[in-house]
């Protein structure tokens, strides 16, 4: 994937914020959807990229000067010495994980009032080994957010995978404000 196609992906009215905002990429990999974000938030805006492998990031462009701080843990297991987020961004690595109750437990205190995740996921609950054991499709993704006290889910966009089977889809899904 092109990083014009994955900011595409993403891209939705929400973001930018009216402001600079602070965000997590849980499972960032080479950090495509990392930069991909970065083209979308506000200068001053801060990226915790976060990967279970020593992150290497590619040299993509950052016009809007995002810092972005790389950490390496497993997201799932460890602890996340993370400052309250405005999102969560998790780009093809929900699909890791097979206590999705139990991650968003523990992500949902992660947030501000008011933050979001946006997720990029495969279009399916079929498993494929190895690459993507534990899927969520999108009709599967909603109700799981809504139990966790997530108000919106919204569709931004989908894509043809490149591995065929499913397509691929981007999701906003917005936490009620609790100011």
């Amino acid at each position: 994937m092109e990083l014009s196609e994955a900011i595409a992906l993403i891209q939705n009215d929400h973001l930018p914020p009216s402001g600079p905002g602070i965000w997590a990429d849980l499972g960032c990999g080479s950090g495509m959807f990392t930069f991909a974000l970065a083209h979308l938030l506000k200068p001053g805006s801060t990226i915790h990229a976060v990967d279970r492998d020593p992150v290497v990031l590619k040299p993509l462009p950052n016009p809007n000067g995002i810092a972005i701080h790389t950490l390496q843990l497993e997201f799932v297991a460890d602890t996340l010495p993370l400052p309250p987020l405005d999102g969560i961004l998790m780009a093809n690595s929900l699909h890791f994980v097979s206590d999705k109750k139990a991650l968003l437990n523990k992500l949902t205190a992660c947030l501000k009032p008011g933050g979001c995740f946006l997720i990029v996921e495969y279009d399916t609950d079929r498993p494929v080994q190895l690459w993507v054991p534990y899927p969520i499709s999108f009709k599967s993704l909603q109700p799981l957010f809504f139990s966790h006290g997530l108000t919106s889910v919204q569709k931004l966009g989908e894509r043809t995978s490149a591995y065929g089977r499913a397509n691929m889809y981007a999701a906003l899904i917005g936490m009620r404000d609790e100011g």
